[in-house]
């Protein structure tokens, strides 16, 4: 058997808890099995649900009752593995895939293992997260990282997942316009996978002018719409494929909600020819009014969701190391480990400007992994 894991240093963690409070203390105590492999984590993302569990306390059925870890966009290197792993060694870089799937069920044996009901998903109550120096997860769902890929790039192959995975519910065909809802992290992750999949022209709303500039420098040639308050949802979206015809454009097949804001979901479904299809990234509330039931049904037009992802990991992490895509410029602030609770405020900062920020622990980073300091 393998030894225990007696952690060299502290073991501080991000909490929030039951009355919307955040704090840094030390992790849950730390129990791998001989499946597990114990990774100091260099680089935690913040996502939109880790301030939803701050703020609103629940995501659905998801509740935070007791204090909860939280994180799940994270990368480390392997300083324990267990009895039965083979595949990894202790020094490994890893990006950590954060559900845990029962391997058991239907959803499972039919490779839908997002969809698995019993998964244990970091960060998700009651399942402890990722931002902490040391985090406990299953060796099987942890992808070794290729020497040009940073700790920081690590962390954000969960977004890209997310967004590769709606892309292969509705792929985006060459020479096809797309319009992407929403400019925050997810929207512009989607806008960059579309310029990748040859979509053209680009359009992407926000109801923020300061994202859609980054977003116009991030991925060139896009054009920004602002959202514009005083109009409904069917003349908004008007205002949008003026924009498309404009650039040459036709009506466009696909649209990317980003969002899962209900006015942003109902002024997408306006958007697409006939036939065509809306795919809902964004995650909304738990109830959603005021969708055009008769224009949706009438124009054949698809709503769609997903649920995180699977099997996307391998390629994500190709299209980061042969630089299909480059997402660092979206890493706008870094903070170490012991400022996660300051982290984590400026990311529900709009006024920070901010568009995803890093969490880093370089304590005891060493030897080759010294490296890292320039690419972080």
């Amino acid at each position: 058997m393998s030894n225990p894991f007696v952690p060299p240093l502290p073991n501080p963690a991000l909490y929030t808890n039951q009355h919307h409070e955040i704090s840094v203390a030390p992790s849950p105590a730390l129990n791998p099995g001989p499946d597990d492999c114990v990774v100091h984590m260099r680089s935690n993302g913040i996502c939109g649900s880790d301030i939803h569990f701050w703020h609103a306390g629940r995501i659905g059925a998801l509740e935070v009752t007791a204090p909860h870890c939280l994180g799940h966009e994270g990368a480390g290197e392997v300083v324990w593995t267990g009895a039965s792993v083979s595949h990894l060694s202790v020094g490994d870089r890893v990006a950590v895939e954060p559900g845990v799937p029962c391997e058991k069920c239907r959803e499972c044996s039919s490779g839908n293992y997002n969809l698995c009901l019993d998964v244990q998903f970091s960060g998700v109550p009651p399942h402890t997260g990722s931002i902490r120096r040391y985090h406990v997860h299953s060796a099987r769902y942890l992808h070794k990282l290729p020497d040009e890929l940073s700790f920081g790039d690590g962390a954000l192959l969960e977004p890209l997942s997310v967004v590769l995975h709606a892309f292969e519910r509705s792929p985006v065909k060459l020479g096809e316009a797309t319009v992407i809802c929403g400019a925050g992290p997810i929207g512009l992750v989607a806008l960059a996978v579309a310029k990748a999949s040859g979509a053209c022209p680009l359009v992407v709303t926000d109801l923020d002018e300061g994202r859609l500039r980054f977003a116009e420098k991030f991925v060139p040639g896009a054009i920004g719409v602002k959202i514009r308050a005083e109009l409904g949802p069917e003349e908004m979206a008007g205002e949008v494929l003026k924009q498309v015809e404009k650039a040459g454009g036709e009506r466009p097949r696909v649209v990317y909600e980003c969002t899962g804001v209900q006015g942003s979901v109902v002024t997408a479904a306006f958007m697409p020819r006939p036939a065509g299809e809306v795919m809902v990234i964004g995650v909304g509330r738990q109830t959603m009014n005021e969708l055009p039931f008769m224009h949706i049904s009438m124009a054949e037009v698809d709503l769609k969701f997903i649920n995180r992802y699977h099997h996307s990991w391998p390629a994500a992490i190709r299209l980061l190391q042969h630089g299909v895509l480059n997402l660092r410029p979206l890493v706008t602030h870094r903070f170490p480990l012991e400022q996660a609770v300051e982290a984590l405020t400026a990311s529900a900062d709009r006024n920070s400007g901010s568009i995803k920020v890093h969490i880093e622990d370089r304590e005891g980073l060493k030897g080759e992994a010294v490296r890292e300091k320039s690419k972080l």
